[in-house]
C-alpha cells in the first residue's frame, strides 16, 4: 500500500544526530530500506521533518522503519496511506459502481 511517511524530528535530539553524523546515516539507512518514490525534508512545527511516501508490502515493517527515528531522534511519526491520480481514479471509478 502506497504510504506516506511523515517523521518530525526532535530539535536537541537532531542537532546531536547531525553533530555525530548519524542524521544522515539514519536518512540514508531508511532510504535503502524504504526506497521510497518521493522523499522531501522541510522544517515543520520548528522542527526538523521528513515525508518519504513508499510501498508498504506490511505493517510489520513499521518497528524495522520507526524505531532508529524513535530510539535516535526522539521523533513523532506517522503512516498514512495516500493515492496517487491513478489510484484516485480506480477508487472513485469503483465507488461509483
Amino acid at each position: 500500500m502506497r504510504t506516506l511517511l511523515k517523521v518530525i524530528m526532535d530539535v536537541t535530539a537532531g542537532n546531536e544526530a547531525i553533530k555525530n553524523n548519524r542524521l544522515p546515516e539514519i536518512i540514508k539507512a531508511t532510504i535503502e530500506k524504504i526506497k521510497p518514490e518521493a522523499a522531501f525534508f522541510l522544517a515543520e512545527e520548528g522542527c526538523r521533518t521528513g515525508y518519504f511516501v513508499f510501498d508498504m508490502k506490511d505493517p510489520a515493517e513499521i518497528p524495522g522503519i520507526a524505531e532508529p527515528f524513535f530510539m535516535e531522534l526522539k521523533a513523532k511519526l506517522s503512516f498514512q496511506p495516500v493515492m496517487n491520480p491513478e489510484d484516485l481514479k480506480k477508487g472513485l471509478a469503483a465507488a461509483i459502481k
